[in-house]
């Protein structure tokens, strides 16, 4: 077996020799295997830290032009990314469906040792490129992005709690406003938990309340209308629990919860209008009907440069969208989406065409027409199916304005 010092940078009659790192990525250590021209040298387990790092730079400068090769495990693998990154190599990341298909004919055993050295050994056959190194701004969209979509979540978890616990308390709140959501609504639960914290106060009381329950100017006659309309809800109110009840706190608690969460959500999405500003597909994808500033910058953070992709099919391979079927004649498949790829960049898209078939009754676009099409063809009443193949217009419109540096124009789509 050649030594390791030995074959990385030539062999004994001068020959240049190939050398490649196949590292897989734990949560708290990674195999390195190393070979050159096919010849295992090396391998061994390191920690993922800047002891691990050391060893692993220590050997990675022993290299002219090394080949590093590695699964993305999510979080895991971006400490090896920004260790690499940070000193200037480059690597090829694989997502790991990709990886498991090209290595299941490789694998003997499922162990990591196993894995890292079949990562770097299918490389001298499959010759793949290095990963495209995108802008730190992608990246911190992405975080972003994905920051948001969490808080997202929190909102409506916290909603359907509160919800549940009002039920008990003061049900009838619920109507004071249009809709039981906002700054406002929140302020009046959080001082009106229940009917007792109404009726023992004075309408002047109430009306100063009212007042200070949202930062906007509000009229008079809308305070008077208010105030007239919350002790109405109260009187009629049958409360399940004394004002003394821990629910009453529990209320409280959801209502400062969620009213910190929007501040928060909103912050995030500053943040990220900020960021994606300068990008020139930032108002290309504005262009587009039904795209406003928090889906745009969505799509940017989960799907990143969308130049770096060869084609729109390489995006769908990107979310993990089978759209082999997706208009092809009479042809009836059903398409479908898997649960692998990018389930966030997935949401996103699919909200992103709902939202464009909404707007397109007074901002017409030919992906709703598509969409609009489909539905009246269609024999069920699902529209899922519907929604997948507008997708993946979607994606090819995009992919074609951003890398031909186009806003949207509808009346151009109708000459096709």
């Amino acid at each position: 077996m050649t030594s390791l010092k030995q074959g990385i940078i030539q062999d004994k009659e001068g020959i240049i020799m190939r050398t490649v790192f196949g590292i897989d990525v734990s949560k708290a250590s990674s195999e390195v295997a190393i070979l050159v021209n096919s010849e295992t040298v090396h391998g061994y387990t390191m920690p993922n830290d800047t002891i691990g790092f050391a060893r692993l730079l220590s050997d990675l400068k022993t290299v002219q032009h090394p080949e590093i090769i590695f699964e993305a495990t999510g979080v895991y693998s971006r400490h090896l990314q920004a260790f690499l990154e940070e000193n200037d190599y480059t690597y090829t990341r694989l997502n790991p469906l990709e990886t498991k298909k090209q290595l299941d004919s490789l694998r003997v055993r499922k162990t990591d040792k196993i894995d890292a050295e079949k990562l770097a050994q299918s490389q001298f056959v499959l010759n793949r490129k290095p990963t495209y190194v995108q802008e730190e701004v992608y990246q911190d969209l992405r975080d972003l992005s994905r920051f948001y979509q969490n808080l997202t979540e929190d909102t409506v978890r916290t909603k359907n709690r509160l919800h549940k616990v009002l039920q008990v308390t003061f049900p009838e709140l619920e109507s004071i406003l249009s809709t039981p959501t906002g700054e406002q609504y929140w302020q009046l639960v959080r001082a009106f938990p229940s009917k007792a914290f109404v009726l023992e106060v004075s309408e002047m009381e109430l009306t100063t309340s009212i007042r200070q329950s949202t930062a906007k100017r509000i009229s008079d006659k809308r305070v008077a209308y208010l105030v007239g309309k919350l002790i109405e809800l109260a009187k009629q109110s049958y409360c399940a629990t004394k004002k003394t009840s821990p629910m009453i706190e529990e209320v409280r608690y959801y209502a400062g919860e969620l009213q910190r969460l929007t501040e928060r959500r909103q912050t995030i999405l500053e943040k990220m209008i900020e960021l994606a500003k300068p990008l020139p597909e930032y108002e290309i994808l504005l262009s587009i009907p039904g795209i406003a500033e928090t889906t745009a910058t969505s799509i940017i953070g989960e799907l990143g440069d969308i130049r770096r992709f060869q084609s729109p099919n390489q995006i769908n391979a990107f979310i993990e969208i089978d759209l082999r079927h997706y208009e092809s004649g009479n042809y009836l498949a059903q398409e479908h989406i898997t649960k692998r790829g990018n389930p966030y960049a997935r949401k996103i898209l699919f909200k992103t065409i709902h939202n464009i078939a909404s707007a397109s009754h007074t901002n017409p676009c030919h992906i709703a027409d598509f969409y609009e099409k489909r539905k009246r063809q269609s024999q069920t009443t699902s529209t899922k199916s519907h929604t997948i193949a507008s997708m993946h217009r979607f994606i090819r419109t995009m992919y074609y304005l951003i890398t031909h540096n186009k806003l949207y124009d509808y009346t151009l789509t109708q000459n096709h």
